[in-house]
């Protein structure tokens, strides 16, 4: 039984966020253990996938509710999400970032359009295998799904307005995004730690990979110092200062554009989260210009990292895992759709010779968007969490209109319109 229908053993969030951060702790203090077992079993299982999936086993089984818990929205979405990406971003090595070159955002663009084509073959394979799962409204569910997966969050709900999808099939549809994009992302972190060997084999062009880590292992190396309580001060006060900033200016901006700016619902503009992002990423990306980048000496991207953790848990802590076999045909549709995105980019990446980080964050960012997508990049190299916030953030601005040409074109198909 689901916590969703039982009724949670724990409710009380503060003592779920007491959990969470246990279940953290024993991760890594069991991860990083001499013990000749912990170290074969960790050697399988990335400790970043069982941040991710234990807290799903919590809320599968009842012990949580990850649908009622306040602890992802607001505090690790709206919190510690811009708080990591301003910690991440102000130490960013935006030459090195530029380095990866033209083959990075190919595979970005490869990603967007195996999604589009994915969703057209997944309909029409399914119209054939099984045509009962595309009947109705099937086609707007999945609009909606393309504009979480080329986007993210705001642009389904943008997608779920447009097409006008009711509540019912836009709740299976955020089930299948759940479990399928999140599963999805599980395999990806499980592959990271395997990436070097699958270059190696492939072939792949990591020089610009590998100059980019080396810099900013050099310059950690570099500026590197004990911490003082003044440091500490410091750097939560330009973190949670810059998270404040951001929303208090988040909506008034939003509330312009919607105003004043026709497209801005075309691009997501008019989403106060939208803007929190890009304003966490921006004030990020400018302290990386001052001496506010000497922060990494004392471990800003450390802390930056140890946010993401805690999001990606409360991430976690929404799936459950039983609900994968409730929709089998729905999670069928699903499937197809990825399966087709993975292919094909799969193609791509072997065609340009990319190194297999580039065809996961490109698929990441994508598929999760900027809240997941700096979370794999983390588990690749911290150094390089700072691609997957502005790749994930550069979905907003795709999501829509790429979203959008997905639903128009499966109405069609649907003879709906």
């Amino acid at each position: 039984m689901t916590a969703a229908a039982t009724g949670a053993l724990i409710s009380n969030d503060i003592i779920v966020f007491g959990l969470i951060a246990a279940t953290l702790g024993v991760i890594f203090w069991t991860s990083g253990s001499s013990n000749r077992l912990l170290k074969k079993f960790y050697s399988f299982v990335p400790a970043l996938l069982l941040c991710y999936f234990i807290p799903g086993v919590y809320n599968t089984f009842g012990l949580i509710d990850g649908e009622t818990t306040k602890l992802y929205n607001p505090i690790a979405r709206d919190v510690f999400l811009p708080a990591a990406l301003v910690l991440l971003t102000l130490s960013i090595d935006l030459k090195g970032i530029l380095g990866l070159g033209w083959k990075m955002l190919a595979m970005y663009v490869a990603a967007v359009l195996s999604i589009m084509l994915g969703a057209v073959v997944a309909f029409q394979l399914m119209a054939w295998l099984h045509p009962e799962t595309v009947a109705g409204a099937t086609w707007g569910g999945m609009a909606a799904l393309a504009g979480s997966w080329i986007g993210g969050g705001a642009n389904m709900l943008a997608m779920k307005e447009i097409f006008e999808v009711d509540a019912t099939t836009f709740g299976q549809f955020a089930v299948v995004d759940v479990g399928v994009g999140y599963v999805w992302m599980a395999v990806l972190i499980f592959f990271a730690s395997r990436a070097p060997a699958m270059d190696k084999r492939s072939g792949a062009d990591t020089r610009a990979l590998d100059d980019l880590r080396d810099r900013v292992a050099s310059y950690q190396a570099q500026h590197a110092r004990i911490p003082a309580l003044g440091d500490m001060m410091v750097m939560a006060g330009v973190a949670f200062g810059a998270v404040a900033l951001s929303h208090g200016l988040a909506a008034p901006l939003a509330d312009w554009f919607a105003a004043n700016v026709s497209w801005s619902s075309a691009v997501s503009m008019d989403k106060p989260f939208v803007w929190v992002v890009l304003l966490a990423t921006f004030i990020g990306l400018g302290l990386s210009f001052t001496r506010a980048r000497e922060l990494e000496g004392v471990g800003a991207s450390k802390w930056g990292s140890m946010f993401l953790y805690f999001l990606i848990a409360c991430i976690g802590m929404q799936m459950d895992l039983l609900a994968l076999l409730e929709k089998p045909w729905l999670f069928a549709l699903g499937v197809i759709w990825i399966g087709v995105h993975i292919v094909l980019l799969w193609l791509a990446g072997r065609l340009l010779r990319v190194p297999f980080f580039y065809f996961a964050i490109a698929s990441q960012s994508n598929i999760g968007g900027p809240a997941s997508a700096p979370v794999l990049a983390t588990a690749f190299h911290p150094a390089l969490a700072p691609v997957g916030v502005l790749l994930g953030t550069l979905g907003y601005a795709v999501g829509t209109g790429a979203a959008y040409v997905v639903g128009i074109t499966l109405r069609a198909m649907a003879g709906a319109g």
